[in-house]
């Protein structure tokens, strides 16, 4: 439940009654089905589809699809940053472009409170999102909806009039980057390495995904109803959100009734920005191993959703935020495609997934959602580009020129996609480290003096250099080495200790190598693995633990402004610590 979902059932259902009620429920059945599909490759696959990706296509395909599905969420967060204006207008009376300007800071505050857990911010949006829930379904009561409308409002019909609302409800519900999230975050589960345990953790992920979106089915339903009841009915048509919290004043007043309405609304946005950062991350990491300090991906993400935002509201006054909004969902909906058709692709790999690959009714089933997707889709393009020549005739050569070039670069991109594995037939490497981490090699020893010494690793290349230059103090004084590697991906940030991952793994076999290695020298090696998305701390803190005498530390030279965006261990750690530190770089 976003400000997405809410602008969209609201419009369809102030625009065109019940008619497009079974949207709501056939894109609901398509988010279980990828949602299952998304857990399954986590599980099974342990790799999450960002990962998968990056694994199998070539490099320029990953940075186009990642570039695509950065649209995706800087679309989503256009929507929060819209929905959290409107409510900030109806609690405290801003102008909406002030209040766009203000969502600027949630930025921080959101990140701020990632360390109360996870947990505890999803219970605190779920119960805000529970009171509005049943407070639409007791004014449905009282708005005594036509029940034989509603009946006939599940025939599935689509027309011209139509087409624009359904894509935007579709891409509303099934959200892409959604799909790379979940992907990841059910690798967070401790899971038995048998295929049953795998069979209980694709089982109860299906359960648990089942319930939440229905649950948010049922509440857009709601809404969907409750504005067909109400606007339709009178002749009213809605497409903002501001008017929505007029729904609420019959049932508990008005300043109640608003408040609560805006309430939820902010809260709604926030729990969204929560997943679209963390989305975010695992997009970047996965398609092009790139890995950023959280605020600055967040700062970026709302800055770039600002823009927009704030150009509409002042080009088109309070009236286009409405539609903006809209426009937000259908661009999620034009995305879904280069999600969807990859992950059927990797489920249905039985080199990949084994006995849990799809069978034939999932990939009947799987691959008739991407095709509707796309039908709809191409329909709404070719319908709005006649629109739009239809509206400046004399730029008709221009506008289908430009717009042709466009469409055949992503239609190229989407046949690569579609039929890579019969143009390819890639080996996946399954089960392997991949390009996770880089294998270790064999550390070189020489005769240097020290007794505890303590190694943060970071499973780059700077590794071996610097446990040359350890191993070579420990042979000399039968020194002990203390490994440490802090994981810093966005799941070990969020679920800490109990993230379980691929990149985890990976690097839990990586560490074991570098082990085994050391102690061919006759070395004695002790390690630690911590979950955090800060590492100068947890290297501080395990110092504080084992009591090196020397600490040794690779630097990868980076200078100031890849500091900033990369995050500096190094000059951190050396105030923090009254140890000899020993910097090494590549090739020294």
């Amino acid at each position: 439940m976003d400000p997405g979902n809410w602008i969209t059932d609201l419009s369809a259902g102030a625009s065109f009654g019940y008619r497009l009620l079974w949207v709501l429920v056939l894109s609901n059945g398509i988010a279980i089905l990828l949602q299952t599909l998304a857990a399954r490759l986590g599980i099974v696959g342990g790799r999450d589809l960002a990962q998968a990706c990056r694994e199998t296509y070539p490099r320029v395909v990953n940075i186009a699809l990642w570039l695509l599905c950065e649209v995706a969420i800087v679309a989503c967060d256009l929507a929060e940053v819209l929905g959290a204006a409107v409510a900030l207008n109806l609690l405290f009376h801003l102008p909406l472009i002030i209040g766009v300007i203000v969502t600027a800071l949630d930025t921080l505050v959101i990140l701020l409170l990632q360390k109360m857990g996870i947990r505890t911010i999803e219970a605190v949006i779920l119960s805000l999102i529970t009171v509005i829930a049943v407070c639409f379904g007791i004014q449905i009561f009282m708005a005594k909806p036509e029940w034989a409308g509603m009946a006939v409002g599940l025939v599935p019909r689509l027309s011209g009039q139509t087409l624009y609302i359904t894509i935007a409800i579709v891409g509303a519900t099934v959200m892409p980057h959604n799909l790379y999230l979940h992907s990841a975050l059910v690798q967070t589960r401790q899971i038995e390495p048998s295929v049953e345990g795998r069979r209980i953790a694709c089982k109860f992920n299906l359960i648990d995904s089942t319930i939440a979106l229905c649950g948010a089915m049922l509440v857009n339903c709601a809404i969907l109803i409750l504005a067909a009841a109400t606007f339709f009915r009178h002749h009213q048509e809605v497409n903002d959100l501001g008017q929505a919290y007029l729904m609420l004043v019959p049932l508990l007043g008005s300043t109640a009734a608003g408040i609560l309405f805006a309430v939820a609304l902010l809260s709604s946005g926030q729990s969204s920005t929560l997943t679209g950062t963390m989305a975010g991350q695992i997009v970047m990491e996965g398609f092009v191993n790139i890995r950023v300090r959280p605020w600055l991906r967040r700062i970026v993400t709302r800055a770039m959703a600002i823009l927009p935002a704030v150009g509409v509201i002042y080009l088109a006054g309070d009236s286009g935020v409405g539609r903006l909004l809209i426009l937000s969902q259908v661009v999620l909906s034009m995305q879904l495609p280069f999600a969807i058709i990859p992950l059927i692709h990797f489920t249905s790999d039985r080199a990949r997934m084994g006995t849990f690959a799809n069978p034939l009714w999932v990939k009947f089933a799987a691959w008739a959602c991407a095709v509707a997707i796309v039908a709809a889709n191409e329909w709404l393009v070719f319908q709005s580009i006649g629109d739009f020549v239809h509206a400046a005739p004399a730029y008709a050569a221009p506008i289908w020129g430009l717009s042709l070039a466009i469409v055949a670069g992503v239609v190229t991109l989407l046949l690569w996609i579609t039929f890579e594995p019969a143009i390819t037939r890639r080996a996946v490497r399954a089960g392997a480290a991949s390009d996770l981490v880089e294998a270790p090699r064999r550390i070189p020893v020489a005769s240097l003096e020290y007794k505890r010494i303590l190694v943060p690793l970071d499973h780059t290349t700077l590794d071996r250099e610097a446990l040359a230059h350890a191993a070579a103090l420990a042979t000399t004084q039968r020194a002990k080495l203390f490994l440490l590697h802090v994981e810093e991906g966005v799941t070990s940030q969020v679920y800490g200790p109990l993230s379980s991952t691929a990149e985890v793994e990976a690097g839990r076999q990586y560490l074991e190598e570098m082990v085994e290695s050391l102690r061919n020298f006759n070395l004695d090696v002790e390690t630690a693995i911590r979950h955090s998305s800060d590492p100068t701390r947890e290297i501080v803190r395990y110092a504080r633990e084992v009591h090196p005498d020397l600490l040794v530390m690779g630097a990868h030279g980076h200078g100031r402004l890849k500091d900033l965006i990369f995050g500096d261990t190094i000059n951190p750690v050396r105030h923090l610590l009254k140890i000899p530190i020993l910097v090494v770089r590549a090739g020294e």
